[in-house]
């Protein structure tokens, strides 16, 4: 057996073999399983040696407590130490369950080791995605893993519902890319049960819709969707269904000023200005339709590419060739991550849990860029220093402000070419 392994190390130790498991995109799933343990492992130490830090966990289960013990179902009744409840009825459900496993919310430790697993399932789909799309170098990956205090803190020292929604969103783009997109729309919908904002991919999703199914398959799809929230909101709608939508679906939610990681460099007054509010949402369509025209042709190559690739599946599996997907699965994901990025951007204030809205999406877009590997792993560095500045400043909130229009002017000046979607190493 050491004979195999010394063996193994020499095949595989070498110089330009090492290169390629860095550098070539191609081997990102040679290196997924390496990750996901040196992830085990490291979530375990900052589990044990870092203090759990409580935000809003506790706000959680009060909130679900009303549900779970009390039998209410009118969301104008079920409130946390931090205000009402805000989350639509998937959040309910889910913390419903993690109350009960928590030994009624009390048990902090076994909350953060299912957070741990539910971190490390993330990093997997996060591999799955990117084996598909064959964009981004393994380095980064690695880099980005195991670099992020921010993003292991959210997950591990914090609690929040926000990567729930998240694994769900990346899970439901894993089935959209392998073409089950029943199964896809479901839990997409099932995402936007646990928190709001993976309504930011929809209208790049409702093109996918257009362009592969039609207008029929695509009311199907979306009766799909709202089948599920209806669902979900039954109990509560059935109480109270306007408690409920005001309450799981509130749009108008003004956010505090103290915790806005990318607007401190606006005075308080302005940042809960309607007035601003409005401007950063017309500002937000804006640019979603400057990018609707390109984003239509990449999605119309999708569907054609995927036909195509269905058609030939069984002529191809039967002479044993292999299809090359990181073409058309880059025709997707290059959208959707784009509309969620451009969301993110104009949004009306950031949280620091909110970093992982688009935090594993970071790479994907800047390799979609015409900058150099230099120049984005810059601009990666600048991201998660501002991330990581508490509490924010001015200058964080600019520096991030900078940022951002550095990486949506790289996706603006490759938005008419195919280039783009190119593995650009």
């Amino acid at each position: 057996m050491w004979k195999k392994c010394i063996k193994t190390v020499k095949t595989h130790g070498t110089l330009e073999n090492i290169k390629s498991y860095l550098f070539d995109p191609s081997y990102t799933s040679s290196i997924k399983w390496i990750v996901i343990t040196i992830e085990f492992v490291l979530n375990l130490y900052i589990i044990q040696t870092v203090k759990y830090t409580e935000i809003d966990w506790k706000a959680y289960m009060q909130e679900v407590e009303g549900v779970v013990v009390n039998g209410t179902f009118d969301y104008g009744k079920l409130k946390g130490d931090t205000g009402p409840l805000v989350y639509p009825a998937g959040f309910v459900y889910v913390f419903s369950m993690l109350y009960y496993l928590t030994a009624f919310g009390k048990n902090i430790r076994v909350g953060q080791y299912i957070f741990m697993l539910l971190y490390l399932v993330n990093i997997y789909l996060v591999f799955k995605i990117h084996e598909r799309s064959k964009k981004v170098p393994p380095f980064v990956m690695l880099l980005q893993c195991f670099s992020s205090y921010r993003i292991h803190s959210i997950y591990v020292l914090r609690l929040f519902n926000d990567p729930i929604a998240v694994i769900l969103l990346y899970l439901s783009v894993y089935m959209f890319l392998k073409n089950k997109w029943v199964v896809g729309s479901i839990v997409y919908s099932l995402a936007v049960s646990i928190k709001m904002n993976i309504l930011l991919y929809s209208p790049v999703l409702l093109i996918a819709y257009i362009t592969k199914f039609g207008i029929r398959g695509t009311i199907k799809h979306i009766t799909y969707c709202a089948l599920v929230q209806l669902l979900l909101g039954l109990p509560f709608l059935i109480n109270n269904p306007i408690n409920y939508v005001q309450g799981a679906f509130d749009i108008s939610r003004v956010f505090v000023y103290k915790w806005s990681v990318n607007w401190k460099f606006v005075p308080p007054n302005i940042f809960v200005s309607g007035y601003f509010h409005t401007l950063l949402l017309a500002i937000h369509l804006t640019v979603l339709l400057c990018f609707t025209a390109t984003w239509i042709k990449y999605l119309n190559s999708y569907a054609k590419m995927k036909q195509i690739e269905h058609d030939l599946k069984p002529q191809l599996k039967k002479k044993k060739i292999n299809i090359n997907m990181d073409i058309s699965a880059n025709l997707f994901l290059l959208p959707m991550f784009s509309a969620n990025f451009i969301g993110i951007m104009f949004s009306r204030s950031l949280h620091y849990q909110f970093y992982v809205w688009y935090y594993h999406t970071l790479p994907f877009l800047l390799w979609s860029t015409p900058y150099g590997n230099k120049f984005r792993l810059i601009v990666l560095g600048l991201i998660e220093i501002c991330w990581n500045t508490f509490p924010a400043t001015a200058f964080s909130s600019a520096l991030l402000h900078v940022c951002h229009c550095i990486i949506l002017y790289g996706l603006h000046r490759y938005r008419y070419r195919y280039g783009s979607i190119k593995k650009n190493r």
